[in-house]
């Protein structure tokens, strides 16, 4: 059997135009009875009457007062994260790229922007001053900033070996480290650079004072393959190796790691020390790893989406970078070495780069993920 639904049902809006015709209709049994047992006092009916009639109607704007009120807009900017490059999009932010161009940030409820900085060196003080949620940094950079006083932690890491090399042509006169003796070095950055140079020399027992530093600005590849130099400090073996195969003057590469300096993060991702409890980083990584594995997994479909918004970059010297910088992406980015962050710092010390090695908790931190 069919039951007719009440027509003010039917009327969603009924009980808002009218509350108070409504809770009268709904009680009004109380207030039509001033002969019955149970009161028989005409006023005093009617004052209950009035009473219960004004608490009804009290209650029922309570009621339907969350109705009519809107509910606050969720703040966009809770999910919306800052991401500033050390530099232009290279195959080195294939994470970060990819985690964006694949969906996986978006899966994390994540709206990430990557930002180019106009100087290099910017990225770490705008993250220190809140300017950025995170910026792409350096681990040996990170150490000296943190001495300096910026107040900054490492919290994830995008490629978990050094890239730094020092550089000479394949079929030049330096064949060993030893051959640097009186030989010019071109450099781009000081500091770091200054002491990988100093650590490299002295396993050959030579000395900074041995050889003559050139500033070449960054134009590392240039300045050899011109005859300016002899050799280049810092060249990145993923990159200006390739530039130099792709010039027909192959580059010889001597491995820091390999000559006595301690390995490390080569690109590192930074934040304020204050935003450490934001959980939107926990998110981040999270992508950050998930995109790393689609990578490694599908580096074909990972490249097309590396150069879907890049297209400047679709060329053989990007696509070699693409292939070497695979490899040294880290798996974990979320994970910390706290032994090698130490042992870091202790030989950045030694060298004269920082005057003194901090605790890791002062350079780094690992962040728990969602579970």
């Amino acid at each position: 059997m069919m039951i007719a639904p009440r027509q003010d049902s039917l009327n969603p809006t009924a009980y808002l135009d009218h509350p108070t015709k409504q809770i009268e209709k709904w009680f009004g049994g109380l207030t039509a009875a001033p002969n019955t047992g149970i009161m028989n006092d005409w006023t005093g009916l009617m004052t209950i009457s009035k009473a219960v009639r004004a608490l009804l109607l009290l209650l029922g704007l309570t009621v339907l007062a969350p109705v009519t009120q809107a509910e606050e807009p969720p703040d966009a900017t809770k999910n919306r994260l800052t991401v500033m490059l050390d530099g232009p999009v290279n195959p080195d932010h294939a994470a970060l790229v990819v985690a964006r161009e694949k969906g996986f940030f978006a899966a994390q409820n994540l709206a990430v922007e990557l930002q180019t900085p106009t100087d290099p060196n910017d990225p770490p003080k705008l993250a220190a001053a809140d300017k950025v949620d995170l910026a792409v940094s350096h681990q040996p950079q990170l150490h000296v900033h943190v001495n300096a006083g910026l107040p900054l932690k490492r919290i994830g890491t995008l490629v978990a070996t050094p890239l730094s090399t020092l550089m000479v042509l394949q079929n030049g006169p330096i064949k060993t480290l030893a051959d640097l003796k009186s030989r010019k070095i071109g450099y781009s950055v000081t500091g770091f650079e200054k002491a990988l140079l100093k650590a490299l020399l002295a396993q050959a027992n030579l000395k900074l004072e041995d050889v003559t530093l050139v500033d070449v600005g960054v134009s590392l590849s240039q300045a050899l393959l011109s005859g300016r130099v002899d050799a280049v400090i810092g060249a990145f073996r993923n990159f200006e190796l390739n530039q130099m195969d792709l010039a027909r003057k192959p580059g010889r590469a001597f491995y820091p790691e390999e000559e006595g300096v301690p390995p490390y993060d080569e690109l590192v991702l930074v934040a304020a020390r204050d935003r450490l409890n934001d959980p939107r980083l926990r998110r981040f990584l999270t992508a950050l790893e998930q995109a790393t594995l689609y990578i490694l997994n599908h580096p074909d479909e990972a490249w097309k989406a590396f150069i879907a918004n890049h297209k400047d970059l679709n060329d053989e010297l990007n696509r070699r970078v693409w292939r070497d910088t695979l490899p040294r992406l880290a798996r974990r980015p979320a994970a910390l070495d706290e032994v090698r962050y130490k042992r870091f710092a202790h030989f950045l010390a030694k060298e004269g780069a920082i005057t003194v090695a901090l605790p890791v908790s002062n350079y780094a931190v690992q962040l728990p993920l969602p579970e």
